[in-house]
């Protein structure tokens, strides 16, 4: 792993070992299959995808891919997610365990109806 901050989602993912690399291009394709047209920056270090403002971002660590779509985009499926760990605005989902793919896009394709519904920012 490199301490050069990465300027491109490729480059941050490219930063880690190769199983993990894996899992982060397949959160980062379930988050693309469900928002197009969103935009992809690097933001607070991490990836981030971008439509109408922060859409949703994800990050790997040790042990957990940390999934970061807002305080509302975790308390509509709070539920589902209560198996997990969390905070406020992110989810922890363990590295052991399969990625829960379909509820990323789930979880991506609300925030995208979010960011849709509010005035475009200028």
């Amino acid at each position: 792993m490199t301490t050069d901050k990465p300027a491109t989602i490729d480059e941050y993912i490219a930063n880690f070992p190769a199983d993990i690399q894996k899992i982060l291009q397949d959160v980062r394709e379930a988050i693309r299959s469900e928002a197009p047209d969103a935009g992809e920056k690097i933001g607070y270090a991490i990836p981030t995808f971008t439509l109408n403002g922060n859409l949703i971002h994800f990050a790997a660590f040790k042990n957990h891919i940390g999934l970061y779509p807002t305080p509302n985009g975790l308390e509509e499926f709070k539920e589902e997610l209560s198996g997990y760990k969390g905070a406020k605005g992110s989810v922890q989902f363990p590295l052991d365990k399969p990625m829960p793919i379909d509820l990323i896009k789930r979880i991506t394709r609300f925030r995208v109806e979010k960011m849709m519904a509010k005035p475009k920012k200028k």
